[in-house]
């Protein structure tokens, strides 16, 4: 049965704004001041929150992503022409901003260490990005002029907030990735990008942290056009690269099978570890997040390369070890990580594509293939099986996966 769209009009209100209700209507007052708010239109189908045929609402989000992550991208790419066309003028000239600051919390500020891996390449631009709850305190110089990005899911998240206001208060242009566009931080930024992911009611978030990076990389693509980095070429063909994405995450997931008779060994583990290089290892450090947040499962992550500067002293038989390992130009490093691990009893499972498999010369408690890819994607592919490891290890332990303890959905205190 197909589900009817409701659409609903609501006022915004604002901090400090008080609601009086009588039977006539509604009145907003600010300072026992009558206020006006505009009308924003509210749009959703009872089906986005309902699990329809999942067990969890974070497997039917988790199966969503390649169907958000295109209408993302749809919203941002004009394929026809292989153009990044951002949804609004921007407040700011990309070729004038000496460096970018990007603050986040959690999985949002796993997204900003990819995205920074994009500014870096496409754009030549200098990226700090911070945990926003740290930022806040430090007493960090800002040039006036320059752009900080606030990424956040709910765009109501206190910690990030507090550095969005921070920013503004020393005069950074401020740019918010949300997936709420009538959240406090969509309004009191500069510019907010949507990323059209949906309702996301499972508190481990998965199409959110997808679409984050459908938006960041395309804010990327556009700097660097601006900035001369990037050819118009350069822009078509990253354009109609990054328009694969949806499918191969698509075949991604009929690795779900294989995953699930994994996960019922890595069920019964106290300690994993995950490794990766590059734009892996904050997929490393997404996965290690994922996996403690619903399993409860102690789980830690490390840029590969520093395993031997400390971690490799908790390599043992008993502690499965995930490598997150593209093939791409840090490959060849990763297998000397793993070899490294394989040299002291680790199980390894490796996350690779057919060619990685072929040369990895290790032995594996299993290997996940993926389909071949640019180096571009792999973010957005290889957090699929990351996730799905995650899901299907608590499901087996039987953890409540949509409601883990201890957690909400969105923080919205200090």
């Amino acid at each position: 049965m197909q589900s009817r769209s409701r659409r609903s009009r609501n006022r915004s209100v604002t901090d400090g704004d008080c609601v009086l209700l009588r039977r006539q209507g509604a009145q907003l007052r600010n300072a026992n001041v009558l206020v006006f708010r505009p009308i924003q239109n509210v749009g959703d189908s009872s089906f986005s929150v309902s699990k329809g045929n999942y067990r969890h609402f974070m497997a039917k989000e988790l199966h969503e992503q390649p169907r958000v992550v295109r209408r993302t991208l749809e919203h941002y790419l004009d394929m026809r022409r292989g153009r990044v066309v951002l949804p609004q003028k921007l407040p700011f000239d990309f070729r004038k901003l000496q460096r970018l600051s990007i603050a986040a919390c959690g999985t949002s500020y796993y997204a900003g260490l990819v995205a920074k891996h994009w500014f870096e390449r496409f754009a030549r631009l200098p990226v700090e990005v911070d945990f926003a709850s740290e930022c806040r305190y430090r007493d960090t110089p800002h040039d006036e002029g320059n752009l900080t990005i606030l990424i956040s899911q709910s765009g109501e998240t206190a910690d990030t907030l507090a550095a969005l206001r921070q920013a503004r208060a020393q005069d950074h242009h401020t740019l918010s990735v949300v997936n709420v566009s009538t959240s406090t931080m969509a309004r009191e930024s500069d510019v907010a990008m949507p990323t059209l992911a949906g309702p996301e009611i499972g508190v481990a978030s998965t199409k959110a942290f997808t679409c984050q990076l459908a938006a960041l990389i395309c804010v990327a693509i556009a700097a660097g056009r601006a900035r001369g980095v990037l050819s118009e070429a350069d822009e078509v063909n990253l354009c109609r690269t990054i328009g694969e994405v949806p499918r191969l995450m698509g075949q991604a997931l009929a690795l779900e099978p294989a995953i699930e008779r994994l996960a019922r060994g890595l069920a019964r583990s106290k300690d994993l570890l995950y490794l990766g290089r590059g734009t892996s290892y904050p997929l490393a450090l997404e996965g290690a997040l994922k996996l403690k947040e619903i399993s409860y499962i102690h789980a830690e992550a490390y840029a590969a390369g520093e395993l031997k500067h400390g971690p490799l002293a908790l390599v043992d038989e008993s502690v499965p070890v995930i490598a997150i390992a593209p093939f791409d130009r840090t490959f060849h490093a990763m297998v000397s990580n793993m070899q490294e691990v394989a040299a002291r009893g680790g199980r390894i499972i490796l996350i690779t594509h057919a060619e990685g498999a072929d040369q990895a010369a290790v032995k594996t408690l299993a290997t996940l293939e993926l389909p071949e890819m640019t180096s571009t994607l792999t973010p957005f592919v290889y957090a699929i099986p990351i996730q799905l490891i995650a899901y299907h290890t608590a499901a087996i332990i039987g953890t409540d996966i949509d409601r883990p303890r201890n957690l909400a959905k969105s923080v919205t205190v200090e």
